[in-house]
């Protein structure tokens, strides 16, 4: 299986030519290679891989957010599946020959709840036991059976069992979050350095993702910039928001916890607008951002406003896995860098929001 590209230099189809053909960034499949335009991989698409991008459960995340109700107020707007491509197209320019694997970077978010990471736990729901679910049932399972595609070989990659960069290894960087990153840093306006060029700067060791030492330095920078936006009021309010109405619409006569999490995001924004429960504070905190405060749980200011009105939240995990620098630890290659990562645990996680 070819994924046309290598290490080196790679050529990127022309985005020229007669109106009606389609673009190398097309989405269903149609030019048979797919240019993700962050990475500026090319990559040419196996009968299997056009198939999925063309199957519903690929198809509905076109129509999640990757940032979830951070979109509301920022422009963290591109959609999980972006995300997904971006993966897929990494794993394709390390690991080209690989079908499972490839295959398991097209799937591997498939499980993802309307709105993401902001909706996930809600009523006990867990993207990684969704998406195993949507791998055993049609029509995933009919498409990768037609395709001869072993689902237990992609299933084994994408919980872990069999060691894969797409996985990686606990604490470290592995392409999935390799991708977030540097995605997530361009749309906050972080990204300093080309992705191609980043791209140059890095291999695979063990699983995990190894970088030169400059290479290192600028993906720590991203994963802080990451932290910081996981933590500022432009996640926290807007995301402690939703999942307030989420629950409220679960609670009451609204769907299923089943549909819910085969919901796309314009459906749960119509959803809280029919519901009398949630209606109002879904029209709020989509026109009205700008009216909620948020303050770290431990900080004393306002609190009787905030007992009176309020409602805590706190961040389910920040993310700060480390690349390998040169295929050694990063504590040891270069510390002045590990202790940026461990700096980011001193951000805070418990917040009060209220509206003002």
């Amino acid at each position: 299986m070819e994924s046309g590209s290598d290490n080196g230099a790679r050529t990127v189809p022309d985005c020229g030519g007669a109106a009606a053909r389609a673009v190398p960034t097309n989405v269903v499949g149609m030019p048979g290679v797919f240019t993700d335009p962050l990475w500026r991989i090319p990559v040419r698409l196996a009968p299997v891989e056009v198939a999925l991008l063309r199957s519903a459960p690929l198809r509905r995340l076109h129509f999640i957010a990757h940032g979830g109700a951070s979109a509301l107020s920022t422009i963290q707007s591109y959609s999980r599946l972006e995300h997904s491509l971006g993966v897929f197209a990494l794993v394709a320019h390390f690991c080209p020959a690989d079908e499972p694997l490839r295959v398991a970077a097209l799937l591997h978010d498939i499980g993802h709840l309307p709105l993401s990471h902001t909706c996930e736990g809600v009523s006990g729901l867990d993207h990684h036991v969704l998406g195993r679910r949507l791998l055993d049932t049609d029509p995933i399972r009919a498409l990768l059976l037609r395709h001869s595609v072993a689902a237990e070989t992609v299933a084994a990659v994408l919980d872990g069992r069999s060691p894969s960069p797409l996985t990686g290894r606990p604490g470290l960087l592995n392409l999935d979050h390799l991708d977030s990153y540097v995605r997530s840093g361009r749309a906050a306006g972080c990204l300093d350095a080309d992705p191609a060029a980043l791209l140059r700067g890095l291999t695979l060791r063990d699983s995990a993702v190894s970088a030169d030492r400059a290479t290192a330095a600028a993906l720590v920078r991203l994963v802080g910039a990451e932290a910081r936006l996981h933590t500022s009021w432009d996640n926290v309010g807007p995301v402690s928001v939703v999942r307030r109405l989420a629950r409220r619409l679960l609670d009451g006569s609204g769907p299923t916890a089943e549909r819910f999490a085969r919901m796309t995001d314009p459906q749960l924004w119509s959803a809280f607008e029919t519901c009398a429960a949630t209606r109002a504070e879904s029209i709020r905190v989509r026109y009205e951002p700008h009216r909620l405060a948020v303050v770290p749980a431990d900080r004393p200011a306002d609190r009787d406003a905030d007992r009176a009105s309020g409602w805590d939240f706190s961040l389910r995990k920040i993310y700060r896995s480390a690349p390998l620098v040169d295929g050694a630890p990063v504590a040891a290659a270069a510390p002045e860098l590990a202790a940026e990562l461990v700096a980011l645990g001193s951000l805070p996680t418990a917040f009060r929001v209220r509206w003002t």
